[in-house]
């Protein structure tokens, strides 16, 4: 198959596509942070059963601190996607202007991120002097960067991702590195299995704090929970908290299949899209080849993957062990921890949630266990040469 050579990507912009990989590289270690810091044996906060009358409460004893690495990582990945920004930009004047430009021009080239079309217009205006003339009222690059303002975004523009990026770096650069803490993104009774995630009840947007009460029963009463525990961070200036993953996620994305290729080549987003990564470790000869072997599949993908699959491995062992003929528990899970992210979630598409026990439901499901656990037993046997004599 032919690789796409990136031929909407002049020259002058190939480093562009470096910085969105350095982005995409630093939160890959920001997720295999949060994944460490998640798994650790004693979680990621400890809860204590206490009676206060006739009611039992669930309080909050211990929050486990978050590597302080994370935060750093945190400010220097939405810097570089900033960065992103900025360097396009500055690359696309200095290209229409015809060379390098002077120090008082070069000062006004910058990314605004303007929430109404006033603040924009004031923008542009205080360009019309000593600004460079591809960045004055009615040119084609004015229109570009307008196009990626939050004010587009009529409904809520704070909540816009070039708003968010800027608050973000602006209070990293000259106040504190990312705010992180733990918060209680979800939780269900046991026996009250929700259907899907979006099911769920809203809980607040806050972190958990030593002496929380996340869960109050009436005295005697066991109520089995599952708690889905997460790490949020703060949106400067406001007390919203969102999933720190996910704030990752949507910025960069937007940044790297938005407003890089808008600001290239304006009009229709061109096609490929960028990738998340590419070899930028060492030399290369041919950039655009590097860049069309690179992955479209992003940290936060990776780290979503990731965090699934540890939880869906054991489940998986647990399944194929309560069936007729299977193998040891010790066979089956060498086996499960063999497979990648991808293959124990692909194995695990296979079954299907049923709500109201269908019969033709539990018979395929029942099929594709007895399949898998034909799978560990194939796999036992091949890597047991003893047994095959």
């Amino acid at each position: 198959m032919t690789r796409p050579t990136y031929d909407w990507i002049p020259e002058r912009h190939l480093g562009i596509a470096a910085t969105l990989s350095h982005a995409d590289d630093l939160i890959g270690q920001i997720g295999d942070l949060l994944f460490d810091y998640q798994a650790q044996p004693g979680g990621t906060f400890t809860l204590r059963e206490l009676s206060a009358g006739s009611v039992s409460r669930t309080k909050v004893v211990h929050v486990a601190p978050i590597p302080r690495k994370v935060s750093l990582l945190v400010a220097d990945a939405l810097v570089a996607l900033r960065a992103a920004l900025e360097h396009a930009l500055f690359a696309e004047v200095e290209f229409l202007e015809g060379g390098q430009l002077d120090e008082r021009a070069a000062k006004l080239v910058e990314i605004p991120a303007s929430d109404t079309y006033k603040k924009f217009d004031e923008w542009v205006k205080k360009r019309a002097k000593n600004g460079p003339t591809s960045l004055r009222a009615g040119s084609e690059l004015v229109r570009r960067i307008e196009g990626l303002q939050p004010f587009q975004r009529v409904n809520e523009p704070h909540n816009h991702p070039l708003a968010r990026l800027t608050i973000h770096t602006n209070h990293a650069k000259h106040r504190t590195p990312a705010i992180t803490a733990v918060r209680l993104a979800a939780m269900y009774r046991d026996d009250q299995l929700p259907r899907s995630m979006r099911d769920l009840p809203a809980r607040p947007e806050e972190p958990i704090r030593v002496g929380d009460i996340i869960a109050e029963t009436p005295l005697g009463t066991k109520v089995p929970v599952t708690l889905f525990p997460t790490v949020g961070i703060n949106r400067p200036g406001t007390d919203r908290w969102p999933v720190l993953m996910t704030e990752l996620d949507e910025i960069s994305w937007w940044v790297r299949t938005r407003a890089v290729p808008h600001l290239i080549a304006g009009g229709d987003l061109p096609e490929p899209a960028l990738p998340t990564r590419y070899e930028i470790s060492v030399g290369q000869e041919d950039e655009r080849a590097a860049i069309a072997a690179g992955s479209m599949i992003s940290a936060p993908e990776r780290h979503k993957q990731r965090l699934s699959a540890a939880t869906a491995r054991p489940g998986l062992v647990d399944l194929i062990g309560q069936i007729e003929g299977a193998p040891s528990v010790a066979d089956i899970t060498t086996w499960a921890e063999q497979l990648t992210d991808e293959e124990v979630l692909e194995r695990m598409s296979r079954l299907r949630v049923t709500f109201t026990y269908e019969p033709e439901m539990l018979l395929r499901n029942a099929e594709m266990v007895e399949g898998l656990r034909d799978e560990v037993l194939s796999f036992a046997f091949d890597d047991d040469p003893a047994e095959a004599r």
